[in-house]
């Protein structure tokens, strides 16, 4: 079996056509795995909660414009 840190050593010595596809075929991987747990979450009522929580805050007007939030983020963003 092949070790992370074998994997590691073989990604550093990809020329770099092959890292960036490699990069791109992982993002795409990482990206179907996070919307099958969320859907996943979604199904399984783990989200109700939260979906309530944020339903309720519309209602009473208890949200802020998208622009306004970012303002109050940290300067590396």
């Amino acid at each position: 079996m092949t070790t992370l840190l074998e994997i590691e050593a073989a990604i550093k010595q990809l020329p770099e056509s092959d890292f960036h596809q490699l990069a791109a075929w992982l993002q795409t991987y990482l990206d179907e795995t996070w919307d099958r747990q969320i859907e996943e979450d979604l199904t399984s009522g783990k989200l109700n909660n939260l979906i309530a929580q944020a339903e309720a805050d519309i209602a009473a007007n208890n949200v802020r414009d998208i622009d306004e939030g970012r303002l109050s983020l940290p300067s590396i963003y």
